[in-house]
């Protein structure tokens, strides 16, 4: 990508502007809303962007309905197939049903079952293969080349970038004055897509990228220079779980080029962060998309100049995980009691 200002406003004016308006009678506008307890640990004023409020639970809904918007109907004649952690599968299951069209998801083993359910609840067919989403990917891969079904790629597409970077426009109008966003950092679709947009307008605006200690192929990949393989490991952030392709085209190099800093956070941490949400906001939030508070409660104020929107990106977690992580008398006593502690 030219990193020119002038080429970020084409884009988003092009590809982000567009997803915009082709999406909208699909998702939700999420509201924007003000979290006072936060903005006081932070020492600025902190929002908290609402996008778990999705009918699918999660952000990827606008990625997903932009991907299957933009697919010729003749491609889609014989279904699409999805790779995912859990929440890109939901939002492919329920894109594809609104439009008629057939739904398989490929799946690793690691994946919460409560995520699997409610996929299949979607109508859409589940097929759990190896542990990494890298091997779930090789099947979906198959699909394609022997049945012909359509790829709806979870993050490494022009499509689903520019989906996900509607949520970028939706911050800068809520919040004119924004100085940081805390965006949860995975395979680089979402957090792409938002710095593209919101860089194009406001270049000033600093993009922190967030992930869990325990297995973060895009901050390995950005410390090697290059996509790499890396052991994908329980964490309660399972949403950021999974790599990011060796042959990635779109979304290492949009995040590399885009983003300004990388914070990574301990098990502990994202417990706190969930915690917070719950007892605090009164939000239901999956780790992956409790980072952003989490981030702040970690001490990691230092790095925000002013003004700052933390995205909640989704609530698709295990119910009886989440009760454990937010009624144990400690943080300490949740993670340890979680299956995280169990499996490392």
């Amino acid at each position: 990508m030219a990193g020119t200002a002038d080429t970020l406003k084409t884009m988003d004016a092009a590809v982000i502007g567009a997803a915009r308006a082709r999406i909208a009678p699909l998702v939700r506008r999420t509201p924007q809303v003000p979290s006072p307890g936060l903005g006081a640990i932070a020492g600025v004023p902190v929002d908290l962007k609402l996008e778990q409020l999705q009918d699918s639970g999660a952000f990827k809904l606008r990625g997903a309905s932009n991907l299957l918007a933009t697919l010729p109907r003749d491609s889609l004649a014989k279904g699409v197939v999805a790779v995912s952690t859990g929440n890109h599968g939901r939002a492919v299951a329920l894109a594809a049903r609104r439009m008629g069209v057939r739904a398989v998801v490929c799946m690793s083993s690691l994946v919460p079952s409560n995520k699997v359910d409610a996929i299949r609840a979607l109508g859409a067919e589940i097929r759990i293969v190896g542990r990494s989403q890298d091997e779930a990917d090789e099947e979906a891969r198959r699909l394609v080349a022997e049945e012909g079904m359509a790829y709806a790629a979870p993050f490494d597409d022009p499509a689903i970038i520019a989906g996900q970077g509607t949520i970028g426009l939706e911050v800068l109008e809520d919040a004119p004055d924004v100085a940081a966003v805390l965006v949860p950092l995975s395979g680089g679709g979402l957090f792409a897509g938002v710095a593209l947009a919101i860089k194009a307008q406001r270049p000033d605006v600093k993009l922190i990228g967030i992930s869990m200690e325990r297995g973060a192929a895009m901050h390995a990949s950005l410390a090697a220079g290059r996509p790499v393989a890396v052991e994908e490991l329980p964490t309660l952030a399972d949403s950021l779980g999974g790599g990011i392709g060796l042959s990635n085209r779109h979304s290492f190099a949009l995040t590399r080029d885009l983003i300004d800093d990388v914070i990574l956070l301990t098990e502990a941490e994202i417990a706190a962060g969930m915690r917070w949400l719950y007892r605090q906001e009164q939000l239901v939030a999956e780790g992956a998309a409790a980072v952003g508070a989490a981030a702040i409660l970690a001490g990691e104020t230092g790095r925000l100049p002013g003004r700052t929107v933390a995205l909640v990106t989704g609530r698709n977690v295990d119910m009886d995980t989440f009760t454990r992580i937010v009624s144990a008398p400690t943080v300490e006593a949740a993670v340890q009691g979680s299956r995280i502690m169990e499996a490392a």
